[in-house]
């Protein structure tokens, strides 16, 4: 199904529940994205409609995560990264107190990074390493790092860069559940029970190791 009824949009989308009945949906991961249609057309308002969306990917004026986009119905991820050629302006996909996709202008020199989450490790033959990231992506990289840690990608050399441990005083972003949006750093690990508490905004809260990452 190519579209979605306005009533079945994810809550973190940033679209009114009124409006036309039905709205445009990303080709995967339809709770963890929101499609580059809206991102551009109803977050970031740089077109009035999808017939001008679709002119500036075919002229080349969109780049997301450094590669020239292709399809607006194509899914952004949190902290893909969005350039807009003609413009010179810089974006990357956050995520609002409230738990809603946002829309955060960043530099220029932002725009060849991003942060995931290593969801899975596999070793392959040849004592190789395989990291499956949150995004879908995965890298055979040497970089010590554990499941639950994040890493720091890299577009330009198509590598890991580093990695930033899951550990107490590590900031994190819940991007699930219904602490969804707050940031925040790790007071202590439960690790028999899958779980961190957290201070965020002075409050202290716990979390589901599975619904943070790790941001610095």
């Amino acid at each position: 199904m190519k579209h979605l009824k306005r009533q079945e949009v994810p809550k973190n989308w940033p679209l009114p529940r009124k409006g036309t009945a039905y709205v445009v949906k990303s080709y995967s991961n339809l709770n963890k994205s929101v499609p580059l249609l809206i991102v551009l057309r109803d977050m970031l308002k740089l077109a009035r409609n999808r017939k001008e969306v679709k002119k500036a990917i075919f002229e080349n004026n969109i780049l997301t995560n450094e590669r020239p986009e292709i399809d607006d119905k194509n899914s952004m991820q949190l902290f893909d990264k969005i350039r807009i050629i003609p413009a010179k302006k810089y974006y990357q996909l956050g995520l609002s107190e409230g738990g809603k996709f946002i829309m955060e202008e960043i530099k220029e020199n932002e725009t060849n990074q991003k942060i995931a989450k290593i969801i899975n490790k596999k070793v392959l033959k040849g004592k190789k390493t395989q990291i499956n990231l949150s995004d879908g992506r995965n890298f055979i990289s040497d970089t010590k790092c554990n499941i639950g840690d994040s890493v720091v990608i890299n577009f330009k050399d198509k590598k890991i860069e580093k990695c930033l441990p899951l550990k107490e005083n590590a900031r994190v972003i819940v991007f699930a559940g219904k602490h969804a949006g707050k940031k925040g750093k790790i007071l202590k690990i439960k690790s028999e029970r899958k779980m961190i508490s957290m201070e965020s905004n002075k409050d202290k809260i716990n979390v589901l190791i599975k619904q943070i990452m790790v941001i610095e």
